[in-house]
């Protein structure tokens, strides 16, 4: 028998959780095969098995495990069965008839929304779409169509039922739920406390006027998307703006260890990524090395991986600085909070037109607030307000992003 432990995963990190099962008790596994997902702190992982054999699982999914911990025993004494490799390959053959048995008895598609509701509903297409953009409970919908089927009457009423909203829960419900806390969850609630107290934390804000950005991503997406194979996003423009101006400003790219202060010259900028687990910081490495491209390729990389929970250690780790854009979900204005070691974290925001006076006219803008959380201890006022100005002048000026400088001046050595 082979026990398969839970793996060191980092040198601060002491226990993690057992995510789900990939394999059942019971199964015969190949070497090198998955056989569970663990989550630890700050990412989660794969476990291998290490012999083929038999699988003995020691652990439930949901329990919280110690490294070093046994996880699963595997008996490689175990016979392997017979057509076990034929079963496996024939199995998701079988699903793929399954899936397309339906598809060749659909029908036309002018009733595709019918697609948004579950297989055993059977609705109209209007009712079906209806159900999908008002997000009904099905359930709750008492049907009155030929052979029970739910038409767009039906869902009407359910709408305007005045004991039910949407969703079926009744009006005045006073369930409650509990759920453990995640690893993750417990990590970004004691980070985000101990940033809180242990910085002398302020906020300083300013606003940026996109015009040119959304100019220049309207002349050239197309093209660029072409050549590069990815879309010419903000995140590129506001990377580049930072790295530029984390040069000229070191204290904002340094942290404090001890009683040192660590300055970087190359800036390694965290980008931070909602999931549905929780928030994660990927690290994209020396963007004031890399080209707008090679930053939105790899912005498009972290991203995904940290939704499909693949990320590295190594990608979580180093950081010197960290952008958050909560203008996706809508916030017109925030104070984020540092990301530690970290001594600053910049806040990206909704793009809102607004009336603007430029020249004593008022001509409208479309607007960004930004917001750069600093840590006083080490960033004085001075630096952090230039700073953030610098990425204003930057963004509003693209051109100036090529090296930092204006062409013309330059050329002309003022």
């Amino acid at each position: 028998m082979i026990d398969i432990k839970v793996p060191t995963v980092g040198e601060s990190i002491s226990e993690v959780t057992l995510l789900k099962w990939v394999k059942n008790d019971g199964d015969y596994v190949e070497r090198d095969e998955v056989i569970a997902e663990l989550e630890s702190e700050k990412a989660t992982f794969e476990v291998n098995a290490e012999k083929a054999g038999v699988l003995k699982r020691a652990a439930q999914e949901g329990d919280t495990l110690n490294i070093g911990d046994v996880l699963a025993t595997i008996d490689e004494t175990a016979a392997k069965p017979e057509g076990a490799a034929s079963n496996g390959a024939a199995a998701p053959a079988k699903k793929e008839e399954a899936k397309a048995a339906p598809a060749a008895d659909s029908k036309p598609a002018s009733q595709a929304p019918v697609a948004a509701v579950s297989n055993d509903i059977k609705a109209t297409p209007v009712a079906a779409a209806i159900i999908a953009d008002k997000k009904v409970d099905p359930k709750s919908v008492t049907p009155t169509g030929y052979q029970g089927k739910i038409v767009k009457d039906d869902v009407l009423a359910a709408l305007s039922n005045p004991g039910k909203v949407t969703g079926g829960k009744a009006l005045f419900n006073r369930e409650q739920r509990r759920e453990k806390m995640s690893q993750l969850r417990k990590t970004i609630s004691r980070r985000l406390v101990e940033a809180k107290n242990t910085t002398a934390m302020l906020t300083t804000f300013n606003e940026v006027d996109m015009s040119r950005i959304m100019e220049t991503r309207s002349k050239y997406k197309d093209k660029f998307k072409e050549l590069h194979g990815v879309n010419l996003g903000f995140m590129s423009f506001f990377g580049k703006a930072c790295a530029i101006a984390l040069q000229e400003w070191p204290a904002v790219n340094a942290y404090i260890d001890g009683d040192q202060l660590v300055y970087h010259d190359y800036a390694d900028i965290s980008i931070a990524v909602s999931t549905p687990r929780g928030l994660t910081v990927p690290v994209i490495r020396n963007v004031e090395s890399l080209s707008m491209a090679e930053i939105e390729k790899k912005v498009i990389e972290l991203a995904g991986k940290a939704r499909d929970n693949k990320l590295s250690m190594e990608e979580l780790q180093g950081g010197t600085f960290t952008i958050t854009n909560g203008g996706v979900f809508g916030s017109l204005m925030s104070t984020p909070i540092i990301n530690l070691p970290q001594s600053a974290i910049l806040g990206m925001h909704k793009i809102q037109e607004r009336p603007m006076a430029i020249n004593g006219q008022v001509v409208i803008k479309p607007m960004m607030y930004l917001a750069l959380s600093y840590d006083h201890r080490i960033i004085d006022g001075r630096e952090s307000v230039s700073f953030l100005v610098r990425v204003k002048e930057l963004l509003e000026n693209p051109e100036l992003l090529l090296f930092g400088k204006d062409p013309v001046k330059t050329l002309l050595e003022l």
